[in-house]
């Protein structure tokens, strides 16, 4: 799943593409909006918020999209073949003179106006690299339910914004402790630094083709994708369980020795927290 580093490099490019030019092409791929037209309005920014993506258009308009899972946008130099899938998954062409953004697989599309934004992003906690970052709030609000395993906390957008699966495992290691860890158990200094190691390391990516959380060379990630090979820092073999609420969810990894707390399978809760 794309993380708020990920989306925040997609804006980048669309704005790079798009920002201050006139459209002359709109195919907005979804029933809802099959009949909009948005040709010869100028793009104004596109902005990233979280994990959603604002395409803002003169005459007060937005396109809101998230990328989900699967979602991506692709930027085409005019006559560049487009590769990013097969026609049938294209939700979403917005074209100038010069090039061509490509949306495929977008689970979510909106066209609404600019100053109802807030309906589709108003829920979402401090953004990790937005102008709205407080790490004070987001804090606060990691800490609104203490009984709530911590790999839950972070993946909900309403706490901090840009946190995804990969993050979730990485962060947890970073901090000693299993996602399993109900989040008021936290000790105190872990809990206030959560919230500035989170954006450190996705400042630290968000100009990155590879994700990197170890600094090592070739040893991209602590944890993520990595069950059963040995951990990086103790050599016990990484495991890797689902946590979610059922609908959602997510393969979380950890190394069970490096990292305190309850985890699925065991018992073991060590007495420090």
């Amino acid at each position: 799943m794309p993380e708020g580093d990920t989306v925040w490099q997609a804006a980048r490019r669309l704005h790079t593409a798009l920002a201050g030019r006139v459209l002359t092409r709109s195919d907005l791929r979804v029933p809802k909006y099959a009949t909009a037209d948005l040709t010869g309005r100028r793009v104004l920014d596109v902005t990233p918020r979280g994990k959603h993506l604002l395409t803002r258009v003169e005459g007060g308009l937005t396109l809101h999209s998230h990328l989900k899972m699967d979602g991506s946008w692709k930027v085409y130099a005019h006559g560049q073949r487009w590769s990013g899938g097969p026609a049938h998954q294209i939700r979403a062409i917005l074209g100038t003179t010069d090039s061509t953004a490509v949306g495929y697989r977008l689970p979510v599309l909106d066209l609404l106006r600019t100053t109802d934004e807030d309906r589709v992003v108003g829920h979402l906690g401090p953004d990790l690299l937005g102008p709205d970052w407080n790490a004070e709030r987001a804090h606060a609000r990691l800490l609104t339910d203490p009984s709530r395993p911590l790999g839950e906390a972070l993946l909900d957008q309403r706490n901090l914004a840009g946190i995804g699966n990969v993050y979730k495992s990485e962060l947890c290691f970073l901090l000693g402790v299993t996602p399993w860890l109900p989040v008021g158990m936290l000790p105190a200094e872990h809990a206030a630094h959560l919230p500035p190691l989170a954006k450190k390391l996705l400042e630290a990516n968000r100009d990155r083709p590879v994700r990197v959380t170890t600094g090592r060379r070739g040893q991209d990630l602590y944890v993520y994708g990595r069950a059963g090979r040995p951990c990086l820092r103790c050599g016990t073999p990484v495991r890797v369980a689902n946590q979610g609420d059922g609908s959602r969810e997510r393969p979380t990894y950890w190394c069970p020795t490096c990292q305190r707390g309850p985890a699925p399978g065991t018992d073991r809760f060590t007495k420090r927290y």
